[in-house]
């Protein structure tokens, strides 16, 4: 069984059930883009990429599925948790590493785990990377700029 695919399909529904069409587009690229920075920084740090990228696809589910982001990261470690075990596609310690990253991946001025500082710093590199002439929010900033000296890119 491929995890990531079994879940993959459950969050295209929910994104293929969104009436608005643009909030729709960001959706799938938010949540597949930062799942994809996720793989990236999990294996070049030597953490769980299968995990990670779970954690990506899940991270903003909450904000997407009931358009509601207010405090999305607390409500949506919740609806994470539910839908892992909906499926049934990890275990008790794999749902518990992917849902404390979710709960802490807004406190971006926090160091929490070293895996739930891969869903922050993949969150932080796909708002930067989406469009690079965006400027950059001061809270990101710091990440940001730490990301691209450990890739290389500074």
């Amino acid at each position: 069984m491929n995890r990531i695919e079994v879940l993959r399909k459950y969050i295209d529904e929910i994104i293929l059930n969104m009436t608005d069409v643009e909030e729709r587009r960001c959706a799938y690229m938010h949540l597949y883009g930062v799942a994809q920075s996720c793989t990236l920084i999990a294996l070049k740090r030597g953490e769980n990429a299968e995990l990670a990228t779970m954690a990506g696809m899940l991270h903003d589910i909450y904000s997407y599925a009931k358009m509601d982001t207010k405090e999305h990261a607390h409500k949506g470690s919740i609806l994470a948790r539910e839908i892992l075990q909906t499926l049934s596609i990890t275990n008790d310690d794999e749902t518990k590493i992917i849902c404390d990253a979710i709960y802490n991946h807004s406190e971006k001025e926090l160091i929490h785990s070293q895996f739930d500082e891969i869903l922050k710093d993949a969150d932080v590199f796909q708002h930067c990377l989406y469009n690079p002439m965006f400027e950059i929010k001061p809270h990101e900033k710091n990440r940001y700029e730490k990301l691209k000296f450990e890739f290389g890119i500074a």
